[in-house]
């Protein structure tokens, strides 16, 4: 048994290394008897934030069918899709096996931040286009001066969003002071209160608690009272919905009445049966689109999602995952190919591709100018509020 258990892990440091080293030929990933491209997609299929992953497969799955009737230059796209757990080594593990096994043209995914900075080098190292639907962070794309040429975003970052948020608190709810409480486990969590912070006291707001807590954790009482003590007059909580369902919960229960705001790592069907219809009156998430939007585009979208997933509503992360598989397949139409790096060129000259959640501009840093919607839970049901424009 100890001979075999060394082997595996021999045999999984030499992939690993084959595919850190770049082994991958970039002419011939993708294809499949010249008729078909392969696309990755590294999703958090189970785990603790599957609910988002889940999502993007659908948005993917619902957009490769659209494309596929008519093909791209005669060739059809395929999905082959690896369930990261929702966990940053296995979404490692999944880059490596997507790209040195399964060939594929380029990989879409992970939902998280997290997930997704995982899978950057490999991604640079073997010259593979790698589209993060949602994860916001914005090192993901350009970190330290340095751009990952080779990695996209079809959603806006967490400055942008932080932004949006303090803004929000400050002029329409007109917030004086407030608290944050950030997951400081989430690269997500912590970019997100980061921004917020800075704009919300460059407005002249003041922060006048600040606690954290770790994915899984359950009882946030302690926490939560010491923020009560500050009588803070708003909360800020970027966390993903597991946690942030109890916080509010258990908010509301000692008292806690105050305007809570989060991004979009609330938006989880999952998150009003965590929290409470009641418990969400008074929250606010930042958000990619609002399926209420009146947008023709958005509601052509709507009825194709609920026709396919029995009347499901979409939420962001389908729209996102959606809007990425148009972005890629729009990128491949115009590279005229399924080689790596001529889609990669393609998807940096994007520029105003109308899609679900807004026109998609790829900047210099490689992330999108687009809107943003600002959504308010009402007895657990999302009501648009308003947009923003960037």
């Amino acid at each position: 048994m100890r001979k075999k258990k060394l082997a595996g892990i021999f045999m999984s440091f030499m992939m690993a290394a084959g595919v850190l080293a770049g082994c991958n030929s970039s002419s011939t990933s993708g294809e499949k008897d010249g008729e078909t491209i392969k696309i990755g997609a590294n999703l958090e299929l189970s785990g603790g934030v599957a609910s988002y992953g889940q999502s993007i497969e659908e948005g993917l799955k619902l957009a490769i069918e659209e494309i596929n009737k008519e093909g791209i230059d005669g060739k059809k796209l395929e999905l082959v899709t690896f369930d990261n757990k929702s966990d940053a080594a296995e979404a490692t593990n999944g880059a490596i096996k997507l790209i040195s096994q399964d060939k594929v043209a380029a990989i879409i995914g992970a939902a998280t931040s997290t997930n997704t900075l995982a899978q950057v080098e490999i991604a640079q190292k073997n010259k593979t286009p790698l589209i993060t639907p949602t994860g916001t962070n914005s090192t993901i794309t350009f970190k330290d001066g340095v751009l990952n040429d080779f990695v996209f975003r079809t959603c806006f970052i967490d400055p942008f969003q932080g932004t949006v948020a303090a803004n929000f608190a400050s002029k329409d709810l007109k917030v004086k002071n407030a608290a944050i409480i950030i997951d400081s486990s989430s690269d997500y969590s912590k970019g997100l209160a980061s921004s917020f912070q800075k704009s919300f006291e460059s407005s002249g707001g003041k922060v006048v608690a600040e606690e954290a807590y770790v994915a899984k954790d359950t009882d946030f009482n302690a926490i939560l009272t010491n923020i009560k003590a500050k009588n803070p007059e708003f909360v800020f909580l970027p966390g993903f919905y597991e946690e942030v369902g109890l916080i509010i919960k258990q908010a509301r229960a000692l008292g806690i009445d105050v305007p809570i705001m989060g991004g979009d790592g609330w938006d989880s069907p999952t998150l009003v049966d965590i929290a409470g219809a009641g418990s969400l009156n008074n929250t606010y998430i930042t958000n990619h689109y609002s399926s209420g939007d009146s947008d023709p585009k958005v509601q052509d979208f709507v009825k194709a999602f609920q026709g396919k997933y029995k009347d499901k509503s979409p939420d962001a992360f389908a729209a996102l995952g959606y809007d990425t598989a148009y972005f890629l397949a729009d990128a491949i139409k115009r590279a005229g190919s399924g080689d790596p790096e001529k889609i990669r060129k393609a998807l940096e000259e994007t520029d105003g591709l109308a899609v679900v959640s807004g026109n998609l501009k790829v900047n210099e840093n490689h992330d999108q100018v687009k809107a943003a919607v600002i959504l308010e839970y009402k007895e657990g049901k999302q009501e648009f509020n308003t947009k923003v424009n960037p």
